[in-house]
């Protein structure tokens, strides 16, 4: 098992120089991968082309790039760059966002998100081979029939003929299909005491592929907080946890309140959603078990860490991706520094 960094996106408290400093640090301890991410703020492909620019060897990866956001061929253009820019060191993470950013910031609908997952995947997959790009499918058709279009290749050769790609999964079905068309899962809310659940949908979507889970990239997001008293290091991160269980998405339509039921929480994540939506932010994070955050993220003194990073590898994760809860870049980098001692001290390293 590696580790990884994951960043978001920017946000009111956080900064690009923050980030590149943590990205560089990661990148001196050996950490294998940062990941950006975006929603409908800042953008995940321009923070990582210019992270790798001032990195060594560390890969940087988009977690995610939205599939509403872009055509199929501009992602191939992107992550092509991006992978020349850095030598190789790109990884293509995508995922299809959620009906509310979907249909009111990109005006893209959201019905058939499994169907056009797979379509979008195999044109990126043309495209960064330098095939030509001619794709007949219920959601994409290129070219456009009855014009002047013609089946391009891509117009440079990038390093690779093909990207690492990862797609955000979280019901089963994209599990199924993430096992399928994908190099890695890009796991939340990951509780390695569940993971065979999961688990067993990603080797479905393998043995579709003719393949077995040996080199699947599982990599599933966990929020950090270290620290002694672990009911303060949960209380850090319980905000994060109600905006997804209580707040993303609609009542109707929230996958992560979806996972929280079926890991065991559906009283728990209805109060959640039911307190989030009514504008008690407070009250939903307060909602939030105590034994949910336990399961899904690494808090506590680095001792603790050490244990819950031996979990994760003995449950299958191949990356485990850190997000860390801190209040600036110097408590961030002192995190980053003890996360990898205490993943040398677990002796799970490759």
């Amino acid at each position: 098992m590696r580790l990884g960094l994951s960043l978001g996106y920017q946000t009111a408290w956080t900064t690009p120089a923050d980030h590149l400093a943590m990205a560089q640090e990661a990148d001196r301890l050996g950490y294998s991968v940062v990941w950006a991410a975006e929603a409908y703020g800042s953008d995940s492909p321009s923070m990582l082309a210019w992270i790798a620019g001032q990195t060594e060897r560390i890969d940087v990866g988009a977690a995610v790039m939205q599939i509403p956001a872009r055509t199929p061929a501009m992602t191939a253009m992107t992550a092509a760059t991006i992978d020349t820019l850095s030598g190789g060191r790109f990884r293509l993470g995508l995922g299809v966002s959620g009906p509310q950013v979907s249909e009111g910031w990109h005006g893209v609908r959201f019905a058939k998100p499994l169907a056009r997952t797979r379509e979008y995947v195999d044109i990126v997959k043309l495209a960064i081979a330098r095939k030509p790009v001619a794709y007949d499918g219920e959601h994409y058709t290129l070219p456009l029939p009855d014009g002047p279009g013609k089946a391009l290749r891509l117009g440079f050769h990038p390093p690779r003929p093909a990207v690492p790609i990862y797609l955000a999964a979280v019901g089963p079905k994209n599990l199924e299909l993430a096992g399928e068309i994908s190099d890695g899962w890009l796991a939340i809310f990951f509780a390695p005491d569940a993971a065979e659940e999961n688990l067993q949908h990603i080797r479905r979507g393998r043995e579709k592929a003719g393949a077995g889970l040996d080199g699947f990239d599982v990599c599933p997001s966990v929020p950090v907080m270290i620290g002694d008293d672990v009911a303060a290091c949960a209380d850090v991160i319980r905000w994060y946890a109600a905006l997804y269980v209580g707040g993303m998405g609609s009542r109707e339509q929230n996958f992560y309140n979806q996972l929280a039921v079926r890991m065991g929480y559906a009283d728990e994540a209805k109060e959640c959603q039911d307190l989030y939506l009514s504008g008690r932010q407070r009250d939903a994070a307060a909602a939030v078990p105590q034994e949910f955050i336990e399961r899904t993220s690494m808090i506590g003194p680095k001792e603790r860490i050490v244990e819950r990073i031996r979990e994760y590898a003995a449950a299958g994760v191949t990356t485990l991706s850190v997000s860390l809860f801190v209040a600036d870049r110097e408590s961030g980098i002192d995190q980053l520094r003890t996360l990898a001692e205490a993943y040398e001290a677990s002796g799970v390293a490759e």
